[in-house]
């Protein structure tokens, strides 16, 4: 893959399935690879959150990055989550993913101690300074030291590695914060949501694409949904973004992360096997029950049959947060002259 590929559309944070052992299912992993790149994926985003990076040694995290730029073979770009302990091990993964043909990396803020921006800014700049892959900022304030907007325009101006930034936050006035304020130094510069709930919302703002967890799921609703907003066709990309909200929203907050995603995948018939947090009796159960809920969602797009003993009937949308959303947007673009 060309190192001047554009960073642009939908980058699938990607489930690691494994085998009875807990050890990583090589042959399903490859089989996930060829099956997302089928259904349209833009990119791969292999060791993030909902890989479960930190549930991997540093072995077992190279070692999925390297069957997954073998099975891609330059299909499609490969956006490597390469955050390790310190500065010193993350160069390094930096440097052996370079070697693979990996477009890009992203390394996630400082977790665990809480940084002050002065050392969140600190800590990128020494990580750009010696890479040899462009780096993408990965701000994701629940689980880790927030990247505040001088701090991203500040390393945009001084790190030429640093190429762009993928945000979680799902905070859509920061987000235009940042686009305004590093737009107009880097054009090329990259912004990509991690937050599948405002997808269509984040690109009618400006944002380049998404890394969304849904795509690792239903790639096929998130690749329509941004042909569907990039082509202006908004009324059926609002439409579209309601169902995957519904579905995400599931996926999220019924089962700790990412085990509904987990849980999913393996409705569109993929062997995922179970994750390597151990779950309590309740908790299986919970999941059961989940599995179900799931179900019945992917049935409704027409990806699986119905569970037995059907579904409910007239299970509909909140739509309200996504309109209001939408509406805003929308507005403020038309005051702007770009809509």
């Amino acid at each position: 893959m060309s190192k001047n590929t554009p960073l642009r559309g939908i980058f699938t944070p990607n489930i690691v399935p494994l085998d009875t052992r807990g050890e990583i299912d090589e042959p399903e992993l490859r089989k996930y690879v060829d099956w997302l790149i089928e259904r349209g994926v833009h990119g791969l985003y292999p060791n993030g959150s909902t890989g479960e990076f930190t549930r991997f040694t540093v072995e077992e995290r190279r070692r999925i990055i390297e069957i997954m730029a073998d099975q891609t073979r330059g299909r499609v770009p490969i956006l490597a989550g390469a955050a390790e302990a310190n500065t010193r091990e993350t160069i390094k993964a930096c440097e052996h993913y370079h070697s693979l043909g990996v477009r890009a990396v992203a390394i996630v803020s400082p977790f665990y101690y809480k940084l002050t921006p002065a050392g969140v800014y600190a800590y990128f700049k020494e990580i750009a300074d010696n890479s040899p892959i462009d780096v993408t900022l990965y701000n994701i304030p629940m689980f880790a030291s927030p990247i505040d907007v001088p701090t991203v325009l500040r390393l945009a101006e001084e790190c030429p590695r640093v190429a762009a930034i993928k945000d979680s936050s799902g905070d859509l006035p920061h987000m235009m914060r940042m686009i305004a304020a590093v737009r107009p130094v880097r054009p090329e510069f990259a912004f990509f949501t991690g937050w599948d709930a405002a997808l269509m919302p984040m690109l009618l703002i400006g944002c380049d694409g998404g890394t969304n967890a849904t795509s690792g799921v239903v790639p096929e609703i998130t690749r329509k949904l941004y042909d569907l907003t990039l082509s202006g066709k908004q009324d059926e990309a609002r439409e579209l973004q309601y169902r995957l909200l519904k579905l995400f929203d599931a996926m999220l907050f019924s089962a700790e992360f990412p085990e509904g995603f987990r849980a999913a995948l393996r409705l569109r018939g993929f062997s995922t096997g179970t994750g390597r947090q151990p779950q309590s009796l309740v908790q299986q159960k919970e999941l059961a029950k989940l599995s179900d809920q799931l179900q019945c969602l992917l049935a409704a797009e027409g990806f699986t049959d119905q569970p037995v003993g059907g579904c409910p009937v007239g299970d509909s949308v909140d739509s309200d947060q996504v309109a209001r959303i939408v509406q805003t947007v929308v507005g403020e673009l038309k005051k702007r002259g770009m809509a």
